[in-house]
């Protein structure tokens, strides 16, 4: 399977990639006159910095400075692009201690979100008593029940914490287009602030319903897997980011074209790839400046990953 860089060197350039260094990170272009894309949470009126960063995998390290150093660049690279959304959760190993530990110091800059993924009310308390004491936080900004496990029980104890003041959102994940279904019965019985859920060019199905439901209903979307775990880059394995990516959708690369893709659709709230890298950071917080595709643009390139 081809490297994210491979396709970054091959679709930027060197000169490209030596113009990111300036953004480890100061990120120059972070004043630029349009700013990086932020829509409104429904429930709230609040604007959320529509790209943020994933956690699952990438974070799951040692709580030790050899580890924590190239993460620290990502987290500064976050931030120095105007950036603030970071997801994780206890279930991605030692994620959410790393988080907490590079959050330090910049908690306010920061719109955390956690999950809980456990069985009974009991279980889940304690995970979410142990997800605040791992984030090293008062308040979490965004707590969701993670791909739907004891929804019932878990949405009453959010929904507590909630009126409590530790929680300013609660919600609802999954992963799968097999649980979209699943998805949508949940939030036409409960009144959430968040669903998040996979979409990517390569997945769609969530086109159907569950963006147009979420757009209706005015639910916030936070969109998994946008490169479906970096199946993506291999579908565009050796060919180049056509001329009109970059001359019509201000796309350098194709992680921005993948982006771009989802955030076109105006239902999605925001994007949170994962990444270990500040230079993909970087490039992923690019997919937030300049413009989005039309649908005609769209469906080119949807057939672009055919």
């Amino acid at each position: 399977m081809p490297t994210r860089r491979r396709f970054l060197q091959h679709t930027t350039g060197v000169a490209a990639l030596a113009a990111l260094g300036p953004l480890l990170p100061n990120l120059s272009w972070a004043a630029d006159s349009g700013g990086l894309l932020r829509r409104r949470i429904p429930s709230s009126g609040e604007l959320l910095p529509a790209i943020g960063l994933g956690t699952s995998r990438t974070h799951d390290v040692p709580l030790d400075e050899a580890h924590l150093a190239p993460l620290r660049e990502v987290m500064a690279t976050l931030i120095g692009g105007g950036a603030s959304l970071v997801d994780t959760a206890p279930s991605y190993g030692r994620a959410e201690a790393v988080c907490g530990a590079l959050a330090t110091g910049a908690r306010d800059k920061l719109f955390l979100a956690s999950k809980v993924s456990s069985s009974g009310r009991e279980a889940g308390l304690r995970q979410i008593e142990a997800s605040f004491a791992d984030l090293k936080t008062e308040r979490i900004d965004l707590l969701q029940v993670h791909n739907l496990q004891d929804t019932e029980t878990q949405l009453k104890l959010l929904r507590e914490l909630k009126e409590q003041g530790k929680v300013r959102y609660i919600g609802v994940t999954h992963y799968l287009d097999s649980a979209h279904e699943r998805l949508l019965e949940v939030l036409r019985r409960e009144p959430l602030d968040f669903v998040q859920f996979n979409y990517s060019i390569g997945e769609r199905n969530a086109e159907r319903e569950l963006l147009p439901f979420c757009a209706d209903k005015g639910i916030a979307v936070m969109i998994n897997r946008p490169f479906q775990r970096a199946a993506l880059f291999d579908r565009v394995r050796g060919k180049d980011l056509p001329e009109w990516a970059r001359a019509e959708l201000d796309a350098g690369s194709w992680a921005r074209l993948m982006l771009k893709y989802i955030l076109a659709n105006p239902a999605v709230t925001a994007v949170i790839p994962a990444t270990s890298k500040a230079r993909y950071m970087a490039d992923n917080l690019q997919a937030g400046h300049g413009r989005l595709p039309d649908e005609g643009q769209r469906r080119r390139i949807v057939e672009l990953f055919a």
